[in-house]
């Protein structure tokens, strides 16, 4: 009996992503859980297993290809599941991981995507809208001209293709939105792409106050309005030029971090933590934690200073919502750590993390970390956050100003500690100094909180009974 296998759900807000590597062919002998796709979302790069067993008929996809959920990846005669795995099938057998998507362990270059179609309308213009004649007051406006007529447009999800207008989205191939010149004029100046505005008119014709209702529901709720880019110059006039394409989990960098610091009034505060005393200990008591399984570095150190921190001051342990004008509060202390990888920053989870000691924080930020640069991390492992750490200090820097990670409220960077003069009974004498920044909503953290928030931090790290007393 022939049953097709249909790219599952994989997880929250995740629709698809790029197939790096098929890893079962037709003829194979396919088990239950078996990987059968190397997969590369907004997230992470995952093992996608099957959940149906037999002999492969037939596969729909190929490396470079675009996979969405519910799409058809492959087809199997269940009748045949019996045989032995063939060898292509017994090799990925071994590399399975259980139920569920997880990340690749070993890294694989994707090929290079292939010339397609212009990109699809996100799902907020998924409607279809018939086009229709302009009114005949207002004459069609002409777009502005693009200086870079040579060049190529670079999809971001889709590769490189030869364009008229290099500068533009590859949308705006499509035919016209239905909307008079003054509205799509409306819409530039406002940041907004046309297409993505639902029509409340007949035909789905778009009105200046669809326009504004859109532009206002996205800085409300936080969905990551845009200003379109300004048009970029031919660069290869000066020199030789390459582009090329972002990944996914670049791609969903950038929009993440654009939609925070457009959505999110930023403030960010600057103190010091004389961690003099506090790096004596960590240097007494590394061996101890080594022997259980971690490191105990200053970031697992912060990572249970902070989580006792948000029992204090609980207005940095919540969320903004805009739409229906409340604050949400949350009961738990998940604390997120930045780690940089060869693919951008990932930021795994560390769930509870006001229940556990030093040394088992020390232990799960080691094995986190490591998943990370290997790209065995799951999706669950970098969801449900409430506050995130970001320690550049072990490569350099004296400060910097992090970007909240939304729909959290705060994060705290942390840079290189250096030995300073301070002064202290009538006399200079040498202390190690951390730089500690702390970036923040001020939709819901005033700067006077913030500042006590964080202070507690940096008495914590000065003398970590306060830990005992107060967290």
């Amino acid at each position: 009996m022939a049953t097709d296998f249909k790219l599952p759900e994989l997880g929250e807000n995740i629709a698809g992503g790029d197939v790096l590597r098929v890893l079962v062919a037709p003829g194979d002998t396919l088990a239950r859980e078996q990987p059968v796709l190397e997969l590369e979302t907004d997230k992470a790069t995952i093992e996608v297993p099957s959940s149906v067993a037999g002999r492969v008929t037939a596969v729909n996809v190929k490396a470079g290809d675009k996979a969405k959920v519910g799409q058809v990846i492959l087809t199997v005669d269940e009748a045949a599941s019996g045989a032995a795995p063939s060898k292509p099938a017994a090799k990925a057998a071994e590399q399975a991981t259980g139920g569920g998507a997880t990340a690749v362990a070993t890294e694989q270059a994707a090929p290079a995507p292939k010339p397609t179609a212009p990109a699809e309308r996100p799902a907020a213009a998924a409607s279809a809208r018939p086009a229709a004649a302009q009114p005949a007051e207002e004459e069609e406006e002409p777009e502005p001209p693009a200086p870079n007529r040579r060049g190529e447009v670079v999809d971001i999800s889709r590769g490189v293709r030869p364009a008229a207008e290099p500068s533009r989205p590859a949308r705006e191939a499509e035919a016209p939105a239905p909307a008079a010149p003054s509205v799509r004029r409306l819409a530039r100046e406002l940041g907004v792409d046309i297409h993505d505005v639902p029509g409340s008119g007949m035909a789905g014709r778009i009105s200046q106050d669809d326009v504004k209702a859109f532009a206002k529901r996205l800085i409300t709720e936080g969905t990551g309005g845009f200003v379109r880019a300004e048009p970029l110059p031919d660069f290869s006039r000066w020199g030789r030029i390459e582009r090329k394409p972002m990944s996914n989990i670049r791609r969903r960098t950038a929009e993440r971090l654009s939609a925070a610091w457009a959505t999110v009034p930023h403030v960010t505060q600057q103190d010091r933590a004389d961690v003099t005393g506090l790096e004596e200990l960590r240097k007494k008591m590394a061996k101890k934690v080594e022997a259980a399984g971690g490191s105990l570095t200053l970031t697992a150190i912060a990572v249970k200073v902070v989580a006792s921190a948000l029992k204090v001051f609980p207005q940095f342990n919540s969320s903004v919502d805009m739409a229906r004008n409340e604050i949400v509060y949350k009961s738990y202390r998940h604390i997120g750590v930045a780690v940089d990888t060869d693919r951008g920053l990932l930021v795994p989870v560390i769930r509870d993390a006001d229940a556990k000691n030093i040394i088992e924080l020390s232990v799960e930020l080691t094995k986190l970390a490591e998943k990370a640069r290997s790209r065995k991390l799951t999706l669950e492992e970098m969801e449900g956050g409430s506050f995130t750490i970001s320690n550049l200090g072990g490569i350099g820097g004296t400060a910097f100003s992090p970007i909240v990670n939304a729909p959290e409220v705060a994060i705290l960077g942390i840079s290189r500690g250096s030995i300073q003069p301070v002064w202290a009974n009538q006399q200079f004498v040498p202390r190690l100094m951390l730089p500690l920044s702390l970036s923040y909503d001020h939709r819901v953290i005033d700067g006077a909180d913030a500042i006590r928030f964080l202070r507690w931090v940096a008495e914590a790290l000065e003398q970590p009974f306060l830990l005992s007393l107060e967290g």
